[in-house]
């Protein structure tokens, strides 16, 4: 192969000066097969007019790509870098005709190798990735002077933010333990449930009980339903430690209940408290269901619903009028036990009580 150093190419060096002899040289007969390849590679006679470049040549300005280093110049990926296609000769003048001994004839089919290494040589696709730009900006869009993406100086994948809550203020805890979820009561009567009351559906029906003689000697409800109204909203409107119900006996409503935390009613300043007390008041709205032990059987319903619903509770009281004797006697009757009386600010009441520990027994 010929040597690389332009100094001893043949017809690069001194020739010998007029009246020297020329240097003894060893005659060798090459082969003419050897001795073409060096005639094709040897440059053609040094004439000025080929210092200018012409269309197509290389710039003599140009140092031309570097060498490769150690394991860098074989295979189509080397020739690809190079830009030459097959990796041998000089790299083709545009227009040219190729050497003799290259031209395929028209309708040729290349050979496997020299099109895999043409294809090789084709321009690489870049890889997608941070080295070739950074992902697109999330959302769509552009950032200023960055078209198709985000800034460089950001990651290139942002982790997902989830989208902010609202704020939503605490929930009031439940001081009763969601009477609206307790399980009907099975008694000698039938299935009974407790209801929670609903102004726009119960007021009429409430309120024409309220206007009940009887019932309004103790309840001082009677009135238009704006007074009934009122008292139901101040429990409805507050802060659950007294729900209004229906009491439901076999799909009919027939009495109105008030379960209620009496360790935190007014009731607690008259009477040695324990936390989670639970008071009952209750009404029976039908005439019907009066005075035929219905009262002392849902009393005694009711309580069980209360002890087995709020098991922080130890104790369930009421405080009936003292005048009222046939509901004094219905409590009694229904495992509750006089404890005393007390002076509450509208009247004078007897305050019962039914023991979590004596249920059974009473």
């Amino acid at each position: 192969m010929p040597p690389t150093d332009a100094s001893t190419d043949a017809g690069a060096g001194p020739g010998p000066l007029p009246g020297e002899a020329a240097d003894d040289t060893l005659d060798l007969e090459l082969p003419d097969e050897l001795v073409a390849l060096f005639d094709a590679d040897s440059p053609a006679p040094h004439t000025p007019a080929a210092d200018a470049p012409g269309p197509g040549d290389l710039d003599p300005a140009d140092p031309g790509p570097a060498h490769p280093g150690p394991g860098e110049g074989d295979g189509p990926a080397a020739e690809a870098r190079a830009g030459t296609g097959t990796g041998a000769g000089p790299l083709p003048v545009p227009g040219a005709a190729p050497p003799p001994g290259l031209a395929r004839p028209p309708g040729a089919v290349p050979p496997p190798a020299l099109a895999a290494a043409t294809t090789s040589a084709s321009p690489a696709e870049p890889e997608p990735g941070p080295a070739h730009g950074p992902a697109p900006v999330p959302g769509g869009g552009s950032v200023a002077g960055w078209p198709g993406g985000p800034r460089p100086d950001l990651p290139a994948a942002v982790p997902h933010l989830p989208a902010p809550v609202p704020h939503r203020p605490a929930a009031a805890p439940d001081l009763l333990d969601s009477p609206r979820d307790w399980a009907p009561a099975a008694t000698p009567f039938g299935s009974f449930d407790l209801v929670p009351v609903r102004l726009d559906r119960d007021l009429a029906l409430l309120a024409q009980w309220m206007n009940d003689p009887a019932v309004a000697a103790f309840w001082e409800l009677a009135g238009p339903d704006s007074v009934t109204a009122a008292h139901l909203r101040d429990q409805l409107d507050g802060d659950g430690r007294s729900v209004p119900c229906l009491g439901v006996l076999d799909g009919t409503p027939m009495s109105y209940w008030e379960i209620y935390r009496a360790d935190l009613d007014p009731l607690a300043r008259h009477y040695p408290a324990r936390p989670h007390d639970t008071g009952v008041h209750l009404l029976i709205g039908a005439v019907a269901d009066r005075g035929r032990g219905v009262g002392t059987t849902l009393l005694r319903a009711v309580a069980d619903l209360i002890l087995d619903n709020r098991p922080r509770c130890p104790r369930v009281i009421a405080e009936p009028d003292l005048r009222n004797t046939p509901s004094v006697s219905a409590f009694l009757g229904a495992g509750f036990r006089f404890h005393a009386e007390v002076d509450l600010p509208d009247k004078r009441a007897a305050l019962m009580v039914r023991d979590r520990a004596l249920r059974n027994l009473l």
